[in-house]
C-alpha cells in the first residue's frame, strides 16, 4: 500500500489499480478525490509529454462522482469500480472523435463505445480520456500531423514506442494506473517495454475489436498497459469476453486472472529464446546481462530454464508484414486515392509499397502463417511459456526516420503476432535511466500461465519502485525534430516507372514528390521481403484465414 502519510498529490498519481481498488471498496479512497489528483497531475504535466490527445476530465468528474455516490450507497459493483483510465484513440468512446491521430479522420465522432471501454465502463471505471497514437496506430512517430507525439517520461527527448505511445508514457507519468492499446505487431509491448510498464497482448479472439479502428484484421489484438502484473490481470478480467459483434471473438469462458498470482512457478519449464537478441535483432549491450539476471532470478524460484530454437525472426516480420499492409491499405483505400497527401509522410512510407503486393503473395502470406502456428504447437508442447528479450533503451527521437521500419526486419515481437497467443513485457532493470524489458510468452489463451510468471518475477525483484521523476516547472521545449528527409533513391528510372505505374494500378495517382521518394526508397526491401518470403506448395496448406459461417449449424 501507499504511504498514505505524504501529500495526496505524491501518493495518488503512483497508486496502482490494485491498491486504489482495494481502498475504495473500504470506503478509504474516494473516486472523486482520486480523479482529481490524476486530472490535476496531468494538467501541470503533460505539455511536457503529449500523452493526452483528447482529455475528457468534465466527463471523468461526472463519472467520478456517479461511481462513489453508487459505492457509497451499495458498495462497488466490482474490482474497477472508480477506477480511472484512458484509451488510445483508436478506441471509440461515445460522443468524442476517433481519429487515430489523423488529420483524415479528425471529425469522426463515435455514437458509442467500443465493447471493450463499455465493459470498464458498466463496471463503474472512470474514463479520463483520449491518448496519443501513431497515426492510424501504424506510422510514427511523426512529426508532421495536427498534433504531437507523445515523450517518454524517463526522458523526453527519447521515443515512447508506438503505436500506443500515448497510453504508455500517460501511465509510467503517474496521469492514469491503465491504459487501453492495441498490438499489431508489438504496439502494446513496445510503449510498455520503453516506458517501463507491464504490457499485455492478449490472445487475438481473447478482448474484442467492435469500436477499435483497424490497422490489421489477421493481426489486431487489444489490451492494457500497466505499472504492475496485478493490475494487468485486472484490467485484462474487465476487457476480455465473446463479442458477436467481433467476427474474430471467441466464445469461451474467462478465467479469473487474479488468481493466478500465487508467485509459485516451481517446476514450470521455461523455454529460453536466445537468438531472437543475440542473432536475430540488434539489441543494446546492457540488455543481455539484464536478462541472464532475470533468468537466474526465475531459477532460483524453481523454474527450469532451456534454450529453444524457433524460426528467425525475420520469417515471422515478413509473413506479418506482407499480410498487414496489404489490409491496412485496404483499409485507407478510398481516402489514399482521395487525399493521400493529408496523411503523414511516415504513415505512406510504411503503407505505399503494399502496392507491390500481389493477391498471390497475401495468399502465401496466410498459408505459411498457418504452418508457422503448427510449429508453434510442439514448442507449446513442451514449455509452459518462452521467454525472451523485449524492447529495450528507448532511442532519441531525432534519431527516427520513416525507412528504419524497413530495415528493422527482426522485430523482437512481430513472431508473437503471427503465433497470435499471449505476450508480455515488464520492466528487468535500467540503463543510463531509461528501462530494460523481458517478454513472457504462452499458449492461446493461457494468459494465467504468461501473468503467474510475469508476476512471481515482479514480486522477487526491486524493479516496481522506481518511477520517472516529473517537474511541473521544469523547463522545456516544445520544438520537434525536423521531419525527416526521404532517403537516396537507389532505383533506376526504369524501376521507378514501373512503380509508378503500380499505384496508378492501385489508384494512387496524387502523391507528391516527398511522398513517392519515401517510396522508391522502400520498394527493395519491400522487393527483398516478397522474394525472401516461403511458398507453401502443399494443396493442404490452407491460409489461416478460411471461410467459416457466420452460425453454427448452418445447413
Amino acid at each position: 500500500m501507499p504511504d498514505l502519510t505524504t501529500p495526496p498529490e505524491t501518493y495518488l498519481a503512483f497508486m496502482t489499480v490494485s491498491e486504489a481498488s482495494t481502498l475504495i471498496a473500504q470506503r478509504k479512497l474516494s473516486p472523486i478525490e482520486l480523479t482529481k489528483a490524476l486530472i490535476a497531475r496531468a494538467e501541470a504535466l503533460d505539455a511536457q509529454l503529449n500523452a493526452y490527445l483528447r482529455p475528457a476530465f468534465g466527463l471523468a468528474m461526472e463519472q467520478a462522482k456517479a461511481a462513489e455516490d453508487e459505492i457509497m450507497q451499495g458498495g462497488p459493483k466490482g474490482p474497477l469500480h472508480g477506477i480511472p483510465f484512458g484509451v488510445k484513440d483508436v478506441f471509440a468512446a461515445a460522443g468524442m472523435p476517433t481519429t487515430g491521430q489523423s488529420r483524415i479522420y479528425a471529425d469522426s465522432m463515435a455514437a458509442e463505445d467500443a465493447t471493450s471501454v463499455a465493459r470498464l465502463r458498466q463496471g463503474g471505471a472512470v474514463l479520463l480520456g483520449k491518448l496519443s497514437t501513431h497515426e492510424g496506430a501504424h506510422g510514427g512517430p511523426s512529426f508532421d500531423l495536427a498534433w504531437p507525439p507523445a515523450r517518454n517520461p524517463w526522458n523526453r527527448d527519447h521515443f515512447t514506442g508506438g503505436s500506443s505511445s500515448g497510453s504508455g508514457a500517460a501511465v509510467a507519468a503517474g496521469f492514469m494506473p491503465a491504459a487501453f492499446g492495441t498490438d499489431t505487431g508489438g504496439s502494446i509491448r513496445n510503449p510498455a517495454a520503453l516506458c517501463g510498464l507491464v504490457g499485455l497482448k492478449p490472445t487475438y479472439g481473447l478482448v474484442s475489436r467492435s469500436g477499435v479502428m483497424p490497422n490489421s484484421y489477421s493481426y489486431d489484438h487489444a489490451g492494457p498497459l500497466t505499472w504492475t502484473v496485478r493490475d494487468c490481470a485486472m484490467i485484462l478480467q474487465g476487457m476480455a469476453g465473446y463479442d458477436p459483434r467481433d467476427p474474430g471473438s471467441t466464445d469461451r469462458s474467462v478465467p479469473d486472472y487474479t488468481a493466478a498470482l500465487n508467485g509459485d512457478v516451481k517446476g514450470l519449464r521455461i523455454g529460453v529464446l536466445r537468438h531472437f537478441y543475440e542473432e536475430d535483432a540488434k539489441t543494446p549491450p546492457a540488455v543481455k546481462p539484464a536478462l541472464e539476471a532475470a533468468y537466474d532470478t526465475l531459477r532460483k524460484l524453481g523454474a527450469v530454464l532451456e534454450d529453444v530454437r524457433i524460426r528467425p525472426a525475420r520469417e515471422y516480420f515478413d509473413v506479418k508484414v506482407v499480410v498487414a499492409e496489404s489490409e491496412i491499405f485496404a483499409v485507407h483505400e478510398k481516402h489514399l486515392r482521395e487525399r493521400p497527401n493529408d496523411f503523414g509522410e511516415d504513415f505512406l512510407a510504411r503503407i505505399t509499397p503494399a502496392v507491390m503486393i500481389r493477391g498471390t503473395d497475401y495468399a502465401q502470406g496466410q498459408r505459411l502463417r498457418r504452418i508457422m502456428l503448427a510449429e508453434f504447437e510442439a514448442v507449446y508442447a513442451k514449455y509452459d511459456v518462452l521467454i525472451t528479450a523485449g524492447p529495450s533503451l528507448a532511442p532519441r527521437l531525432d534519431a527516427w526516420k520513416p525507412i528504419r521500419f524497413w530495415q528493422s526486419h527482426s522485430s523482437l515481437t512481430t513472431a508473437f503476432n503471427v503465433s497470435g497467443g499471449p505476450a508480455l513485457v515488464q520492466c528487468i532493470g535500467f540503463e543510463g535511466g531509461l528501462p530494460i524489458s523481458m517478454q513472457v510468452v504462452g499458449r492461446p489463451f493461457d494468459e494465467e500461465t504468461v501473468l503467474r510468471v510475469a508476476d512471481a518475477y515482479e514480486r522477487a525483484t526491486p524493479w516496481r519502485d522506481t518511477r520517472p521523476k516529473l517537474d511541473p516547472k521544469a523547463s522545456f521545449s516544445t520544438a520537434l525534430p525536423p521531419v525527416p528527409d526521404p532517403e537516396p533513391v537507389t532505383l533506376n528510372q526504369a524501376e521507378q516507372d514501373e512503380m509508378v505505374v503500380l499505384c496508378r494500378a492501385a489508384g494512387i495517382t496524387r502523391l507528391n514528390e516527398r511522398n513517392m521518394q519515401h517510396f522508391f526508397s522502400a520498394v527493395p526491401y519491400m522487393r527483398a521481403m516478397l522474394e525472401r518470403m516461403q511458398r507453401p506448395d502443399n494443396f493442404s496448406d490452407e491460409p489461416a484465414n478460411v471461410f467459416q459461417f457466420l452460425k453454427a449449424g448452418v445447413a
